[in-house]
């Protein structure tokens, strides 16, 4: 999977563009992803990606952060065996991008307005 494009509310994911919140893994796409508590990530969240055994794990927290991802959720996904990078989904992309072109067993897990 490649991303080629990103703006507010907007991801282009291997030419689809899609409009709502998603994970995107290696092989395949988890549309219109919700959370439990909208901007505030917690691990019920991640079913999906827990059920995908990657190692890494990209979270976009949206165009100006508001997503919060706690420590403690960090943590719980390390003693899963999952390293997880969090940052502005702009940047998000980018390191998600440059994991899949390095061959990395990667999950991005992206919110796309706020």
């Amino acid at each position: 999977m490649k991303i080629t494009h990103y703006s507010f509310g907007k991801i282009v994911v291997d030419g689809n563009e899609y409009t709502q919140d998603l994970i995107v893994f290696p092989d395949n796409i988890f549309p219109s992803w919700w959370r439990k508590e909208g901007h505030c990530l917690c691990i019920e969240d991640l079913a999906e990606v827990l059920k995908n055994n990657v190692n890494i794990l990209v979270v976009g927290t949206g165009a100006y952060e508001r997503m919060r991802v706690p420590a403690s959720l960090i943590e719980e996904l390390k003693q899963k065996g999952i390293e997880t990078f969090v940052s502005n989904t702009e940047k998000a992309v980018d390191l998600f991008n440059q994991f899949m072109d390095e061959g990395k067993n990667v999950a991005g897990a992206f919110h796309l307005t706020c």
